[in-house]
């Protein structure tokens, strides 16, 4: 297997309290993570580590063999992480052709193999791979929440990263929605997609990956096959606490 992403020894602390403490992570090449933990456990602060929206106290973070660390998040998008946001902040009076051509622009796309192709055209291929492509003409101030998701994962997607992080992408989702972004994927991974993913709908999770990595108080407490986890007496303790004797 290709190893592509390996974090070493990864620390954060913010006003002395540690965020993120000692934290190891090796992701290859067309894995499907999961990453959960109870509510402030440091999950969003790794992922802000590794695209550099937070600069680590300590630690490294390779990609592909070369050390990233400390480069800035549009260095780290150019050479193939990308990501989604737990909150989606997208710009309301844009179109969703428009806002998924913006990442088009940027020199990962612009040199990666789509030189002849317009940003226009780059876009809706994506958008169909969504299944969003009928709503290209709208504005993002008119969508569903559940579509904003989709057109989230879809500006990650139109830079085709190696690596794919996606940060609570079924928060706030219906049954449907859901349904449709599991769907979607299960679909990018089946094409090869290497994806690491934030969530605390276990259930929802658990259906779709083949590790999971249990995170508590900034430390890594568990990792192992979905089955193993959902039994692991140190994740049960994390997420609901020790039974009275």
């Amino acid at each position: 297997m290709e190893l592509f992403l390996e974090i070493k020894k990864l620390n954060k602390a913010f006003s002395g309290i540690r965020a993120v403490l000692d934290f190891d992570l090796s992701v290859n090449k067309g894995d499907l993570i999961g990453i959960i933990g109870p509510n402030g456990a440091g999950k969003t602060t790794l992922f802000n580590m590794i695209t550099s929206f937070i600069r680590a106290d300590s630690g490294e973070i390779l990609f592909k063999g070369e050390n990233i660390t400390y480069l800035k998040p549009f260095q780290i998008v150019n050479r193939g992480i990308s990501r989604t946001f737990q909150l989606v902040d997208l710009f309301k009076e844009m179109t969703v052709l428009e806002t998924i051509m913006i990442p088009c622009f940027s020199k990962r796309v612009r040199n990666y193999k789509h030189r002849e192709e317009k940003p226009r055209i780059i876009a809706m291929k994506v958008l169909e791979e969504m299944g969003m492509s009928h709503r290209y003409h709208e504005l993002i101030k008119n969508l569903a929440f559940g579509e904003l998701r989709l057109v989230d994962v879809a500006r990650a997607m139109i830079t085709e990263p190696d690596i794919l992080l996606l940060d609570e992408p079924f928060s706030g989702l219906d049954i449907e929605g859901a349904g449709v972004l599991s769907k979607v994927i299960q679909q990018m991974h089946q094409k090869g997609e290497t994806m690491v993913i934030i969530e605390h709908r276990l259930r929802d999770l658990m259906k779709l990956v083949g590790r999971v990595v249990v995170i508590n108080f900034g430390q890594k407490i568990a990792e192992g096959a979905p089955d193993e986890i959902i039994k692991n007496e140190k994740v049960i303790t994390a997420y609901l606490g020790k039974g009275k004797e």
